[in-house]
C-alpha cells in the first residue's frame, strides 16, 4: 500500500474588509509528500468557507507520513479540470491548406533589458495565424454574413455548460447519425463527440476520411435544444464534398460548434460541466478557445 501523508502548519489569513484569522497546528491529507503553500490556502480558503479572504501566509508547514482521517477528492480539490484542447506551437497545422501559425518574439527578454531596471525583464509574443487554429469554436458569423460573431455572442453560449458526451469510434464509424444521440438526456446541454480521431492530430492522416456528422444528425441536435456541439475529429462535417449542412443547421440556430477537441476518452458520459471561451472579436466567426471539463467530486 502507498504511504498517506498529511501536512501540519500554521497559518495567517488577512480579510480585505478588515481583520483576520489564525490557525496552528493545522493538519490536512494530501495525495504524495508534497503540497505548496497556495493549494494549502486554496484548501483553507474552501474548507473553512471563507470570504473577503486577503493576503495570507503559511507558516511552520512540514510533512508526516499519517493515515489520512477523512474521505475527500483526490488532490484535496473540490473539483477536477481536464484539458481538452490541442496544444498550438509555431508552425503547428490545423487544417491542410490553411497556413500554420508563426510564433515568435515581437519583444525578446534580451531587448526588454535595455528598457527597464536592472533586473527586471519582459517578453511579447507576436503570432500570425489563421482564425481556425488549434481547438476553436465556431459561431454563426462564421457560416452566415448576418450570423452573430464571437463578441455578439454572450459568454454563458461557451462557458460552464452541463455537458455530456456520445462515444462513436471511429474504427466502426464514419458517418455518425442520429441514432447515436437518441436515448440520451440532451436538451440544454454541451453534446461532445467522442470519436479517438485525435490520435491522428499532427499526422498527415489527421485529415483523410475522418468521422464526422450527418445531417440527420445535426437536425436531430438542433431539434433537442443542445446548447453546443464538439468533437475531437478534424471536422464536424464530411470535407469530401462542398456542402456542410452541420455547419449550416447548428449556426443556422445559434448552436456554437468546437472542431479539434481531445481528451474525451477520460471523460464520463455526462456529470460534468464544459467551457471553451473565445475573446470578443468584433468581426470574426471562429478562434482558438482553451476547452476544459470540470468534473464533480
Amino acid at each position: 500500500m502507498t504511504a498517506q501523508h498529511r501536512v501540519e502548519f500554521d497559518f495567517e489569513i488577512e480579510f480585505t474588509n478588515g481583520g483576520g484569522i489564525q490557525g496552528q497546528g493545522f493538519r490536512l491529507d494530501i495525495d504524495g509528500d508534497d503540497i505548496d503553500d497556495a493549494a494549502l490556502v486554496d484548501y483553507i480558503v474552501r474548507d473553512l468557507r471563507l470570504l473577503m479572504v486577503g493576503p495570507a501566509r503559511i507558516l511552520g508547514k512540514r510533512i508526516i507520513a499519517e493515515a489520512h482521517k477523512r474521505n475527500r477528492p483526490a488532490g484535496g480539490r473540490s473539483r477536477a479540470i481536464v484539458e481538452l484542447s490541442h496544444v498550438v506551437a509555431d508552425g503547428t497545422v490545423t487544417y491542410p491548406g490553411l497556413p500554420a501559425p508563426r510564433i515568435c518574439d515581437f519583444l525578446s527578454r534580451e531587448r526588454s533589458r535595455e528598457l527597464y531596471a536592472h533586473g527586471t525583464e519582459f517578453q511579447i509574443a507576436s503570432i500570425d495565424m489563421v482564425a481556425n487554429t488549434g481547438t476553436y469554436v465556431d459561431s454563426p458569423f462564421h457560416r452566415y454574413r448576418d450570423g452573430k460573431d464571437l463578441a455578439q455572442m454572450p459568454a454563458e453560449a461557451f462557458a460552464d455548460l452541463e455537458a455530456v458526451v456520445v462515444r462513436a469510434d471511429h474504427r466502426r464509424v464514419r458517418a455518425i447519425d442520429a441514432g447515436y444521440f437518441r436515448d440520451r438526456e440532451l436538451r440544454g446541454r454541451a453534446v461532445l463527440v467522442h470519436t479517438g480521431w485525435d490520435e491522428h492530430w499532427t499526422r498527415p492522416s489527421y485529415a483523410v476520411d475522418h468521422p464526422h456528422l450527418t445531417a440527420d444528425a445535426a437536425r436531430y441536435l438542433r431539434d433537442c435544444g443542445v446548447r453546443l456541439v464538439g468533437i475531437d475529429s478534424m471536422n464536424i462535417d464530411d470535407t469530401r464534398g462542398r456542402e456542410r449542412p452541420v455547419h449550416t443547421l447548428l449556426l443556422g440556430a445559434e448552436i456554437p460548434i468546437v472542431e479539434h477537441l481531445c481528451n474525451l476518452v477520460v471523460l464520463p458520459d455526462d456529470g460534468f460541466r464544459f467551457s471553451a471561451l473565445p475573446p470578443r472579436f468584433a468581426g470574426v466567426g471562429t478562434f482558438p478557445v482553451r476547452a476544459i471539463a470540470t468534473l464533480r467530486p
